[in-house]
């Protein structure tokens, strides 16, 4: 039977600036998973995008497309709200360890597809791999039963899930088409929305760490995915959050996993405490768990601890067993006395990248125990010769290219300098 287009013309739509109908993004992207558009020419046409844009219908279509090209997850049998959180990535962000557990303490399920890190920045799935036997993969049918009796979930999506965008994503990889809004947002909501969850909070991070470094885009982004989340009938809402200094006080999969315990027993940095439980009470209104406790006492009791245990051992983890440790570490002193008013998130995620704790392409291994450790955090008083930050690697020959990530990554002033801006910067929706 006969194609109702063709691939070129398609990519001529959208080269010359105009718009593409819901039927030809349709048959694009059905077309591209079938294989009858090839690789070129869904090149061509994301190029294209990248450079003309793509207004809100658009957009909204791609999504759409992007999203009956594979199953869609269905919760409503738990009985009880859902809800999830999606981060647009950072240095240091461990949030989700924490923030499922929580919700899930405060009468909300939390079905959370994670990622895997990609250059600087961390994967939550690459952190919890850490932990001794802990498993990424589940069935649909094991999330549901893992909802049903822990109330949490984190895993890997499964190969059904929006695989347009799978195989979309891997060609943007290496086409140099990933910085686009409405091929990120698209991109993002398609796997939210997939996934079935009524209601979705988003953290769209801003700053040197973040994919967005400019809050006019984070705005923007935010603004795109949460039009996409209620026009598919999902309860969506962002924040617009600070990534100009990484997250808490470490960068590495162990690390962070051992900083997130630290939280869920009602310790920890206080940054991470700040924005986990401000996500949290934004999942609890938007899934209407009316009534349920503020999230602030569950975790400052320890309350969450009790779900984290049983979430891990559900996917073959031990969490009482110890953590990978580093087998080398370098101290990095404060070089004066006075106030640290910088601490740069995208040379402190190079660096833990460089020592291990990240990958350059998808199919290499992390060094699990790698990773950078803060001693202090903008605004803080510090001491020459102070250590202000630990590198950790199993190899020391790894040290001197994560330090050379570092220079300049970092300043002292004179006491009564004060650091620019507040954790939690916007909130959209």
């Amino acid at each position: 039977m006969a194609e109702p287009f063709d691939a070129v013309e398609v990519i001529r739509t959208k080269r010359d600036g105009r718009r593409l109908s819901a039927e030809q993004i349709d048959w694009v992207i059905d077309g591209y998973v079938r294989g009858v558009v090839a690789d070129e020419q869904m090149s061509a046409l994301l190029m294209a995008i990248v450079l003309r844009g793509m207004d809100r219908d658009e957009v909204a279509r791609w999504t759409h497309a992007m999203v009956a090209s594979g199953d869609r997850l269905d919760f409503r049998s738990l009985g009880r709200p859902t809800a999830d959180k999606h981060s647009t990535g950072g240095v240091g962000d461990k949030i989700t360890l924490p923030l499922a557990p929580l919700a899930a303490a405060c009468g909300v399920a939390v079905p959370q597809l994670s990622g895997r890190g990609l250059g600087y920045t961390g994967g939550t799935l690459d952190k919890l791999e850490s932990i001794p036997g802990w498993r990424a993969r589940l069935s649909y049918d094991e999330m549901l039963a893992q909802l049903r009796d822990v109330g949490a979930v984190i895993c890997a999506p499964t190969d059904t899930l929006a695989p347009a965008d799978r195989k979309i994503y891997a060609l943007r990889d290496v086409t140099g088409t990933v910085e686009s809004i409405p091929l990120v947002a698209s991109s993002i909501m398609s796997k939210k929305i997939a996934e079935g969850t009524p209601a979705l909070v988003l953290d769209v991070k801003v700053g040197s760490g973040a994919f967005m470094r400019q809050l006019d885009d984070a705005r923007a982004l935010a603004t795109t995915m949460v039009e996409l989340g209620t026009d598919a009938g999902v309860r969506t809402v962002a924040l617009i959050t600070d990534m100009s200094t990484p997250l808490g006080l470490t960068a590495g999969n162990a690390l962070e996993v051992a900083e997130a315990v630290e939280v869920l027993q009602g310790g920890g940095p206080p940054d991470v405490v700040e924005l986990t439980v401000a996500l949290a009470r934004e999942m609890l209104e938007l899934a209407g768990a009316a009534g349920a406790p503020d999230p602030a006492d569950v975790l400052a009791r320890g309350h969450a601890m009790d779900v984290w245990r049983r979430m891990i051992r559900a996917q073959g983890g031990d969490p009482e067993a110890p953590l990978p440790r580093a087998r080398e570490t370098h101290d990095v002193l404060a070089p004066a006395d006075g106030v640290l008013v910088r601490l740069d998130a995208f040379a402190v995620g190079v660096a833990a990248w460089r020592l291990g704790a990240g990958r350059a392409r998808k199919e290499d291994p992390v060094a699990p125990a790698a990773g950078v450790q803060m001693h202090a955090k903008p605004g803080a008083l510090v001491r020459a010769g102070q250590p202000l930050l630990t590198l950790h690697a199993d190899d020391p020959a790894r040290f001197p290219r994560a330090m050379e990530a570092l220079e300049g990554a970092f300043e002292v002033a004179p006491v009564g300098s004060r650091p620019a801006r507040p954790l939690i910067i916007e909130r959209i929706g």
